[in-house]
């Protein structure tokens, strides 16, 4: 296993580990993170065919890891819609090197057979060595799921398996983008392009490509599921993932034709229009050309047609590039790589889009610098890609891919989380051209030398994902995530005032204390309970039920200077001062009137507080205190504002040397203290 890799196995154990493991102990493996079950098989239905799982010696008696070379004969579709992986693969023979990385050489059915194989995978910039046993699903001794045209070769079905196994199950695999598996086959960049409004060069753009190794699949839009794999007269199925794997021109009688190679996954059902297998266009071409071309063609799925039809048949063409560089001219480049996570967590980060512009501020947001124009021009060459997480994964939980896109605006000095009112006032200078529900969406731009701001979003507000970005360009850019400060700016409590200093205001609040308090002159938390909810019950702009025992021991621990437990009527004083800004800025927020703040406000709240906290800090407060609207009630408000001071305060006490650090950063403390 190379260096750069690593094991996904739950016990940490790598394939050569457990290879030796199991040759030492004269057992096959049995991987006990997929086991050979119905749960490895299907999530949301129980298994509609009896499958029997065997290994490659109980199906035919000389097995072979790969028989004459991998190449795209030994793709054959099975009983599972996966056709979108089936095509990526089909494309991934063409390349050996690349092939060699997700297929390692070092493995077979030979004296070290152990009855385990594994597998590499790109998974959100890392690769990640995936370890499978050779138990494969079949049916009456014969493969139902991806198989070789050669009964006795197994690495494809093997490959299907360590990916069905990296996404959760078989069925995860049901349905999909060829870019999706072309991407973690190489870790490269992906574009699409319409073939009805495609570049007038698409032929060249698609030759360039192919010249530079990288991988193509292609399909056919549909307007209903009814389309689904329906076939066409010219033998051509809709909704189907196909793979590009050759270009050609050839003289026709006397001019150029542009040919394009198709491969069908399923090994059959192939075009039967013009330059088709047998089609008389290919007896008046030479000979030899056409021996070159054809390869003794036969039928199994892989077909050629004119370019012109291929662009009226096809609409959409899937590219993934080895490396950035732009296939509309011939400069390479070498590019430089910035790349963030994040989240987008319902109640506090997950904004939407512009549509919605009191969330959309919320969203997590990066700042891009572009110091210095490409060479021998004038503006920067940049590619952003935003990709979402473990969402085919995450589908036996009922979920799946969120409807995604990105803007970019021109971004001010300051390098703080911009407000709502900048994106009130400011359109975008470049965004996605659309929000689709697909894994990655990528887009190239050329933009002046400046700072900019990126917004990546979902669609709708309160979708939840995790995502990383990808950001590509020719000279090395600044990168940060915005609003990304933990730090509090909280003024010191004003000295106590004589009691004939008082204010009309303070000696009100004496003669409400001193009744409560009694002898002791002093309140405790049950008695602040009691003042508080009598003074709050009147104000009809904040809605809430009281405020619990735990916000007034919070309070008491804040204001609390002498240690006793209790408050006296001075320390009571001050806090009163607090919260009556606290108070108002509860009200300011409560944009709707409706006695509760939105959660999504909670940031610029704080901040207003003197608090600044950053993404992470953010999305935990809103998963802590919000409710299922999305709301925080008065008392969680307090609860959250008079823990947060309460930790500054004791944290700046303890930071005595003023580094932000005691034994731990400010942000690890915090997110002890505030027990989220």
């Amino acid at each position: 296993m190379p260096a750069n890799s690593i094991s996904t196995q739950a016990d940490g154990k790598t394939f050569e580990q457990l290879r030796q493991e199991c040759l030492q102990k004269k057992k096959l493996f049995e991987d006990p993170d997929f086991p050979a079950c119905d749960s490895s098989l299907y999530f949301s239905q129980s298994v509609p065919i009896n499958f029997e799982w065997k290994r490659p010696r109980e199906l035919c008696e000389n097995p072979e890891f790969i028989v004459g070379g991998a190449d795209r004969t030994d793709i054959c579709q099975g009983a599972l819609g996966d056709c979108w992986l089936l095509a990526a693969i089909a494309s991934l023979t063409l390349h050996k090197e690349t092939l060699a990385r997700v297929v390692p050489n070092d493995q077979g059915f030979d004296r070290s057979y152990a009855g385990i194989f594994h597998f590499q995978f790109w998974q959100h910039n890392r690769w990640l060595d995936v370890v499978v046993d050779d138990r494969l699903p079949a049916v009456r001794n014969r493969l139902v799921l991806l198989h070789s045209a050669s009964n006795n070769e197994f690495w494809s079905a093997l490959l299907e398996k360590a990916y069905a196994k990296l996404n959760g199950s078989y069925e995860s695999l049901k349905g999909g983008s060829t870019l999706e598996a072309m991407e973690d086959f190489t870790g490269g960049v992906g574009e699409t392009y319409e073939t009805k409004s495609a570049p007038t060069d698409l032929f060249n753009i698609m030759k360039k490509a192919y010249d530079r190794g990288s991988m193509m699949g292609c399909s056919i839009d549909i307007t209903s599921s009814a389309e689904s794999e329906a076939q066409t007269a010219s033998g051509l199925v809709k909704g189907h993932a196909y793979s590009i794997t050759g270009l050609e021109e050839v003289n026709y009688r006397g001019k150029k034709v542009k040919l394009i190679r198709i491969r069908n996954p399923w090994g059959q059902v192939e075009w039967n229009g013009a330059w088709s297998d047998e089609s008389r266009e290919w007896n008046v071409i030479d000979s030899s050309e056409k021996q070159r071309i054809l390869q003794n063609s036969m039928d199994d799925g892989e077909f050629w047609m004119e370019f012109e039809d291929f662009k009226a048949n096809y609409d959409k063409i899937e590219i993934c590039n080895l490396t950035p560089d732009s296939l509309t001219d011939d400069t390479k480049r070498k590019w430089e790589v910035n790349m963030f996570e994040g989240n987008w967590i319902r109640g506090s980060t997950a904004g939407g889009c512009r549509n919605f512009i009191d969330t959309f501020w919320t969203n997590p947001q990066f700042k891009l610098t572009l110091l210095h124009a490409d060479d021998n021009n004038d503006k920067c060459s940049v590619v952003i890609a935003l990709m979402q997480k473990n969402r085919r994964a995450l589908r036996k939980e009922g979920l799946d891919m969120q409807t995604i896109g990105f803007a970019l605006y021109e971004a001010p000095a300051d390098e703080d989380h911009l407000g709502k009112d900048f994106f009130r006032y400011n359109g975008s200078k470049a965004r996605s051209k659309t929000y689709i529900n697909v894994r990655e969406i990528s887009e190239r731009f050329t933009l002046p030398p400046g700072n900019y701001l990126l917004v990546p979003t979902t669609f709708q507000p309160h979708d939840e994902a995790d995502f990383i970005i990808r950001i590509f360009s020719e000279k090395a850019a600044g990168t940060m995530e915005m609003g990304n400060t933990v730090d509090a700016d909280l003024p010191d409590p004003p000295m106590p005032s004589l009691p004939e200093e008082e204010t009309d205001e303070e000696k009100g609040l004496r003669r409400m204390f001193e009744k409560i308090a009694g002898s002791d002159q002093a309140i405790s938390a049950k008695e602040l309970q009691q003042v508080l909810n009598g003074v709050l019950s009147r104000r009809r702009e904040i809605k809430f039920n009281g405020l619990s025992l735990n916000t007034c021991h919070s309070i008491i621990n804040l204001m609390d200077v002498d240690n006793s437990g209790q408050l006296e009527f001075q320390e009571f004083k001050v806090f009163w001062e607090k919260m009556k800004k606290w108070i108002m800025l509860f009200i300011s927020y409560d944009t709707d009137r409706s006695g509760k703040m939105s959660s999504y406000e909670l940031r610029i709240a704080l901040k207003a507080a003197g608090m600044h906290l950053n993404t992470k800090l953010l999305q935990l407060l809103g998963l802590r205190f919000a409710d299922e609207n999305y709301d925080i009630d008065f008392d969680d408000y307090l609860t959250c504002i008079v823990r947060l001071e309460n930790m500054f305060r004791v944290f700046q006490a303890l930071d005595k040397s003023k580094t932000g650090q005691v034994n731990m950063n400010i942000l690890q403390f915090l997110l002890l203290s505030m027990n989220v």
